[in-house]
């Protein structure tokens, strides 16, 4: 019975399982950027993405008040206030050890007290509460360093994406680079669908000589290596004056976008019902008219299809960008760009580059998830008769 025709296969479950463990490979890395781009760069630097709703221990540096800062209490000169409030820190944090000297960060428990010698006697509690006491005046100037191994509550913030967003610096904003890629992206999405519309209806059921040539040609050209034409383009571009600049840019993208765009809308037209097309070449219809009231809205889950691969190659591109958007002031520079030069001026500050990584996958996700319904159908196009 196993062999009989629409009988689910004994493999059913290996097959889901690869299913599921190529989304989890996909979601966590996505779902942790996400969150990182909400955590501090001292919660990043002390304990992963998937501990972020969970307290954490980290090791911090903190002084306490100066001399400046002593009243006198009967015979003793005594400093107090809290560690964490005085040293700009998290006051949730709870003090697990502490300690003077980096030799032993762990000398002390919580309500102990430290003997400075001379300095005076030391006591910290576990909110960080501090009482710095001395027989004579104190004359220290920075204040006592306290060793701290304290344990911090999970901390979220938008701080990150309004430095990020907002900042109104040339080297840590996005917001520029955002709107350039936008620029980019969308005319080199729209122009190659629409050249392409044309050329697939075309080589689909228009009669002309070398038909077949071409489509052998579009064929061909689908495993040309981009990086091949970028020089000679680069160097056509530069001689009719319109390189370096978003039309450049643009139609080099198109060029390159477009041998995928015709191959596969040309594929799904070929697969529509022929009957249509006679019918209303019957009634009257000019070839234009055809293409633009019946074959444009059935042909819809294609152009969507390709509309998503084109979207996500230009958002995601660096290397045509590099080749034929090059500027210097940064007036055209695109995220992906951005993000290299991040990587060289805050290569040590996560939180600011995963916040600027998940601002330049945001929109592809937007886009992906709102047309994924055609994606499939797009790509099957052609594929069974």
């Amino acid at each position: 019975m196993s062999s009989i025709a629409g009988s689910k296969s004994g493999l059913t479950w290996a097959v889901h399982l690869s299913v599921l463990a190529l989304v989890l490979l996909w979601l966590f890395p996505t779902v942790g950027l996400f969150i990182s781009s909400f955590r501090t760069a001292d919660q990043i630097s002390t304990s992963g993405w998937w501990n972020a709703l969970f307290p954490a221990e980290q090791g911090l540096v903190l002084r306490t008040g100066t001399a400046a800062d002593q009243v006198q209490d009967g015979n003793l000169f005594v400093v107090s206030g809290n560690l964490f409030a005085d040293n700009d820190e998290n006051t949730d944090a709870t003090i697990s050890t502490w300690g003077t000297s980096s030799r032993d960060i762990s000398a002390y428990e919580p309500g102990e007290t430290a003997d400075l010698g001379d300095d005076g006697r030391l006591t910290v509690g576990a909110n960080g509460d501090y009482r710095l006491e001395s027989d004579a005046e104190l004359t220290s100037r920075r204040g006592e360093r306290v060793f701290v191994t304290a344990k911090t509550p999970p901390e979220f913030t938008l701080q990150n994406y309004e430095r990020i967003l907002f900042s109104g610096s040339t080297t840590d904003s996005m917001a520029k680079a955002f709107f350039n890629t936008l620029t980019v992206t969308i005319p080199a999405t729209v122009i190659p669908i629409v050249i392409a519309a044309f050329a697939a209806y075309a080589l689909a059921w228009m009669r002309f000589p070398g038909r077949a040539l071409l489509i052998a040609a579009v064929v061909a050209l689908l495993v040309v290596p981009l990086q091949l034409a970028l020089i000679p383009l680069l160097r056509l571009h530069l001689g009719i004056g319109i390189g370096k600049g978003y039309l450049g840019v643009w139609l080099a993208h198109t060029g390159f976008g477009l041998p995928l765009a015709v191959y596969l809308l040309r594929n799904y037209m070929v697969g529509l019902p022929r009957d249509i097309i006679e019918n209303a070449k019957v009634d009257g219809a000019t070839d234009f008219q055809i293409f633009t009231k019946i074959i444009l809205p059935l042909s819809f889950p294609a152009l969507a299809s390709f509309a998503i691969f084109q979207f996500l190659w230009t958002w995601n591109d660096l290397l045509v960008a590099k080749v034929f958007l090059i500027d210097a002031t940064g007036e055209t520079t695109v995220m992906t760009n951005q993000i290299v030069e991040l990587l060289g001026t805050r290569g040590g500050n996560w939180e600011i580059l995963a916040t600027a990584a998940f601002v330049s996958i945001a929109v592809p996700l937007v886009v992906f998830f709102a047309m994924q319904r055609y994606l499939v159908r797009g790509l099957l196009a052609g594929s069974v008769k």
